[in-house]
C-alpha cells in the first residue's frame, strides 16, 4: 500500500511540474500581467450612429459582365459613348476593389482579308481599348491583350450584319 501512495504522490508532482513547464515555459502563458491605463469611453460616442440600419458586411462590388465593343470595317479606333463610359467605369471600380483581378482584352475581326492582316487588326483593336483603360487610370500591369483575328467568330461572315458582329473587342475580368 505504501508503494501505491508514494507512486501516486510522485505521479501528481510530475504531472503538476510538466503542466507548469508546458504552460509557462513552452507556451509562455504564465507571465505576470502588466497594468494598462484605459481611457473612459462615452456611451454617446459608441452609439452615435444607428448600427441597425448599416450593413454588417462590407460593401462588395459585383463583378461586371464581359464588355463587347464593336468597330467599323478595317478600323481600330475606339470611340466611346455614354453606355461604354459607364461600363468602363464599373469595371475600373471592380478592379480597384479586387487587387487580384486582371483585365483581359481580346480583339476580333471579320473574315475579310488575310489571316495575318486580321490578326494584326485584332491586336490594334485590343491596343486601342487598352490605351483607353490606361487613360482612365488603370495600371498597365493589370491589363492583358491578345488577338484572335478572324478565329472564333461570334456570328457568320456571310451577311454584312454577321461581319459587323465579328468586328469586336471583348473585355473580360479574370480573377
Amino acid at each position: 500500500m505504501r508503494i501505491l501512495v508514494i507512486g501516486f504522490l510522485a505521479f501528481s508532482i510530475w504531472s503538476a511540474f510538466s503542466t507548469f513547464v508546458y504552460v509557462c515555459k513552452i507556451k509562455g502563458l504564465c507571465y505576470e500581467s502588466t497594468p494598462m491605463e484605459v481611457d473612459t469611453v462615452n456611451r454617446a460616442d459608441l452609439f452615435a450612429a444607428d448600427t441597425l440600419s448599416k450593413p454588417q458586411i462590407p460593401d462588395q462590388v459585383k463583378r461586371p459582365n464581359d464588355l463587347v465593343f464593336y468597330f467599323a470595317f478595317d478600323k481600330s479606333e475606339f470611340n466611346t459613348d455614354a453606355e461604354s463610359e459607364k461600363s468602363v467605369n464599373e469595371s475600373k471600380i471592380y478592379l480597384d476593389k479586387n487587387a487580384q483581378s486582371i483585365l483581359s482584352i481580346t480583339g476580333y475581326t471579320d473574315a475579310v482579308g488575310s489571316d495575318e492582316y486580321n490578326q494584326a487588326l485584332g491586336y490594334r483593336r485590343a491596343q486601342s481599348v487598352q490605351h483607353y483603360f490606361e487613360s482612365k487610370g488603370m495600371a498597365v500591369n493589370r491589363i492583358t491583350i491578345e488577338s484572335k483575328g478572324e478565329k472564333e467568330p461570334a456570328d457568320n461572315n456571310i451577311t454584312e450584319a454577321g461581319c459587323a458582329n465579328n468586328r469586336r473587342t471583348v473585355i473580360t475580368i479574370k480573377k
